[in-house]
């Protein structure tokens, strides 16, 4: 069977449906049908996206686990990485086979080998806590920090908290704040959540803008986004030499998030659906921030 008669259509297909037929004449059981074709033909992508049909039921084919779990087992012992963590989860999960916690960490390793983000951050986490595995923090930092490095926010955060706590390296804030920050970003809330309590500390603040007042004020009047966002934080708080002020505070938020600021958007979503700030709560400018914050954009 033709490869190129799948594409990325069928791929959409096994995963999640398709919005509507990839053509005229191609129904998608037919397309699930050349699916089933390409994995019996040992095609290792066709055997993945056929083993996850199965597992989850689609377009005239029933729900069957242990199929499923046939399938992307040949799948990843042919290479795939994805299946392999796939194969991973599902030895963890005991689900279309036994429960094998051996074989889900041989599998998960395979994958983060492969630098399959999710199983590197797994893996990290894994290692960190004991489960499945000996605790290992050395081995903890190095999955977790490769995670982190495909732009994971999970691990970004982790990473961000045992620095933090101290948990298995040295506790240091500022690096600390580094990573919850990254992981904020991109919109992990408890990272937010702990960068919120961080702000009230006056060693917590990032290693850029550890300077005066005056410094701070220069680089916000100069539309510095982060500048803003920190100068802000210091006048909710009244962190360093600042005399806390809400206002001001408001002022710097909504200049920062409207020069684009992810973290200051995400802030003053927080802000007004808490009434915080000296304003009554206001749950439209909440969610009107936070679509913003997702959108990934200032004005």
């Amino acid at each position: 069977m033709c490869k190129q008669i799948l594409s990325g259509a069928v791929i959409a297909l096994a995963l999640g449906g398709l919005a509507q037929p990839v053509a005229a004449q191609v129904t998608p059981r037919e397309e699930m049908e050349m699916l089933a074709n390409e994995a019996r033909d040992g095609q290792p992508e066709s055997e993945l996206l056929y083993g996850l049909a199965l597992l989850r039921g689609r377009d005239g084919i029933a729900p069957d686990p242990a199929q499923g779990y046939s399938w992307i087992r040949r799948a990843a012992h042919e290479g795939d990485v994805y299946a392999q963590y796939t194969l991973g989860n599902l030895y963890a999960e005991g689900r279309g086979t036994e429960a094998k916690p051996d074989r889900a960490i041989y599998w998960g390793r395979q994958a983060a080998q492969g630098d399959n983000r999710d199983a590197q951050y797994r893996l990290g986490k894994a290692y960190r806590e004991g489960k499945r595995v000996a605790r290992d923090d050395v081995a903890a930092i190095h999955w977790l920090t490769k995670a982190a490095q495909q732009g994971s926010a999970d691990a970004e955060y982790l990473i961000g908290k045992m620095y933090l706590e101290g948990d298995a390296v040295a506790q240091d804030r500022l690096l600390a704040r580094d990573w919850l920050d990254r992981a904020a970003r991109q919109g992990h809330s408890e990272a937010l959540n702990v960068l919120r309590g961080l702000a009230a500390v006056v060693d917590a603040t990032t290693m850029v803008y550890r300077q005066s007042t005056d410094e701070l004020k220069a680089r916000a009047h100069a539309g510095d986004p982060q500048a803003e966002y920190e100068l802000a934080m210091r006048y909710q708080d009244g962190a360093y030499d600042v005399t806390k002020n809400d206002a001001k505070a408001l002022q710097w938020l909504l200049s920062a998030a409207n020069h684009g600021n992810l973290l200051a958007m995400r802030t003053l979503a927080h802000v007004y659906n808490q009434g915080e700030l000296g304003i009554s709560r206001d749950p439209q400018q909440g969610v009107y921030w936070q679509q913003r914050a997702q959108q990934g954009r200032g004005r």
